[in-house]
């Protein structure tokens, strides 16, 4: 069965500065979120309590100053003349609470001009303009919302802390989601003691605001399901998901092509995709490759591209030591999310 559309792996995005402003905006999958359609679980109240922060928040986007519940939450002690407020709120908690909903229904409900994106697309965004001139453009916003913020190396902690302190010197809002606390982020990947100063002050532009919970896509459902047969998932894909445009990818040959496309053109990588079928899913054994392939799952969940697989079950997908080191959090997002669209593809579940 031929694909309706071209495979992943003969796809080469290239992505200009343009497009790259034009694209910070929330994904297909939270384009329409709001606070409302967001469902706190009642056994974790740090959820009800985030969207009434995020609330408040929003309504001292483009206003300098504030006061009441804002000033408690984000001020700080101290005389006038030494209190910083904090320019930013920060949803720190584990894979699958809403984080991502909450930060784009902050977007949705804030006034004003505003950009949202995920980390990467931010960094690759410095690259394309350079530093000041990225500066310059993001400081014309009223609200920056920044997706998955975690540092890897010592080139992003050093670039994000300055690009952060210098947006809340300009007046910008900002707002992040993350797995893991700000004075905690670059743990276990590289020498973060060693940068302890530059963590700092990009902690001290948020405010921690803390969503407990479990992951909503798997609260009492089973786990991934279990790969269909080789020669079983191109007819599978093309009986249940008639008319939807159908991509076909070997898994292999895919993974090799990722290592050409930088992360930042996953999302017009995975444009126009419904579906997406991977033959003979194996395990990953580089953690180079591992970690590009985390931010595929994340664009191939933002589109609410289904998938349809043979092989290994995505539960698989990476090693035992890579489930447990020190990018175990983003493993697990990536695991989370994967069972999801596949259910949605094998066995006709809401992709939720």
């Amino acid at each position: 069965m031929p694909s309706d559309v071209a495979p992943l792996s003969q796809r080469t995005p290239q992505v200009g500065v343009g497009e790259l402003l034009e694209g910070l905006t929330p994904s297909f999958r939270f384009s329409q979120v709001s606070f409302d359609s967001y469902i706190p679980d009642p056994d974790h109240p740090s959820q009800a309590e985030a969207v009434e922060v995020l609330r408040t928040f929003a309504t001292t986007v483009g206003r300098r100053g504030g006061g009441g519940l804002l000033s408690r939450l984000f001020g700080r002690g101290g005389s006038a003349s030494t209190t910083r407020r904090s320019a930013g709120v920060y949803l720190d908690g584990g894979f699958g609470v809403g984080k991502t909903h909450l930060l784009a229904s902050l977007y949705h409900a804030a006034e004003g001009p505003k950009a949202f994106g995920t980390f990467v697309e931010y960094t690759n965004l410095v690259g394309a303009l350079s530093f000041r001139r990225t500066v310059d453009v993001l400081s014309e916003y009223a609200l920056v919302c920044i997706d998955e913020f975690e540092l890897d190396d010592p080139g992003d902690t050093v670039l994000m802390s300055r690009l952060m302190r210098e947006l809340a010197d300009a007046g910008v809002k900002l707002a992040a989601t993350s797995n893991t606390l700000p004075g905690s982020l670059g743990e276990g990947r590289f020498a973060a003691a060693d940068f302890q100063r530059e963590i700092q002050v990009l902690a001290d532009q948020f405010a921690t605001v803390r969503v407990d919970g479990e992951d909503y896509r798997h609260r009492g459902l089973p786990q991934a399901p279990d790969p269909l047969p080789a020669d079983q998932v191109e007819d599978f894909a093309a009986r249940e998901f008639a008319g939807s445009r159908i991509a076909v990818d070997d898994f292999a040959a895919l993974t090799e092509h990722l290592t050409a496309v930088h992360p930042s053109r996953y999302r017009q990588l995975v444009a126009d995709v419904d579906v997406l079928v991977l033959h003979d899913v194996e395990t990953i054994e580089s953690q180079a490759l591992a970690l590009r392939f985390v931010v595929l799952a994340d664009r191939l969940y933002d589109q609410d591209v289904r998938i349809v697989a043979s092989g290994k079950p995505f539960d698989a997908l990476f090693t035992e030591e890579m489930m447990a080191g020190g990018y175990m959090k983003k493993y697990h997002r990536a695991v989370s999310r994967l069972t999801a669209l596949a259910r949605a593809g094998q066995m006709g579940e809401q992709a939720l």
